[in-house]
């Protein structure tokens, strides 16, 4: 009962509510896996002794049958002797060995009783086992491709910061070399015509500075 009672509870098991609430889903499947197989082996041997047994019992109960005809064809032989002493004898025989055969008759019918409910317990498990397989099968695929979807999203958050941080990067040396090219450019630009002339002009004031500078000099 308490193998039947192991079975049940694997058969009403919701794979879908222990995958949630385990921390490791695979291992939890595969351990369940195993489990199954291990009851389905023990199913199959106790399947296999009821059989047996059931088999004894009615083997017994035949045997039994065949003493108690024995005992009354002597119990019938004893009063065509007149030997109703004998007779009475044997048929306290006979009378035992249906008691025996009723007791081994009802035995073996429990013992099919236990065989049939053994060998139903067999096939559901069985076909469980097979369900089972297939079940923890998909949801191994769905757990590991959710892990990969996972780790490919974090990996393309990383790289896209990545990007980003390198683009900006990129964006602050562009605008750097943009203003020291245009410095550059400032201090390599040709001198103009404007530029020559206001350089004349600027030197005649300071000519014209110079010069009386000296004026004022040569007066004191």
């Amino acid at each position: 009962m308490a193998l039947l009672e192991r079975v049940s509870t694997l058969l009403r098991a919701n794979l879908n509510d222990l995958v949630e609430k385990a921390e490791d889903p695979e291992r939890m499947l595969k351990q369940i896996v195993l489990d199954m197989e291990n009851q389905l082996l023990q199913v199959k041997t106790q399947v296999a002794i009821a059989i047996a047994d059931q088999h004894l019992l009615e083997k017994k109960r035949a045997e039994h049958e065949q003493q108690a005809a024995e005992w009354r064809r002597k119990a019938e032989l004893a009063v065509d002797k007149g030997r109703d002493d004998l007779a009475r004898a044997a048929l306290e025989r006979v009378l035992s060995q249906e008691q025996l055969v009723a007791g081994f008759k009802a035995q073996a019918e429990d013992q099919k009783v236990e065989a049939d409910n053994l060998r139903q317990a067999l096939r559901k498990l069985e076909q469980k086992l097979s369900e089972t397989r297939a079940h923890c099968e998909m949801l191994v695929a769905e757990h590991r491709r959710a892990k990969i979807v996972g780790r490919a999203t974090k990996a393309r958050q990383l790289v896209g910061a990545d990007q980003e941080s390198a683009l900006n990067r990129m964006k602050s040396k562009v605008r750097v070399k943009a203003a020291e090219n245009a410095a550059a450019g400032e201090l390599l630009t040709p001198e103009t015509l404007e530029d020559k002339f206001h350089a004349l002009e600027s030197e005649d004031k300071v000519e014209a500075l110079l010069n009386e500078i000296k004026s004022r000099q040569t007066v004191q």
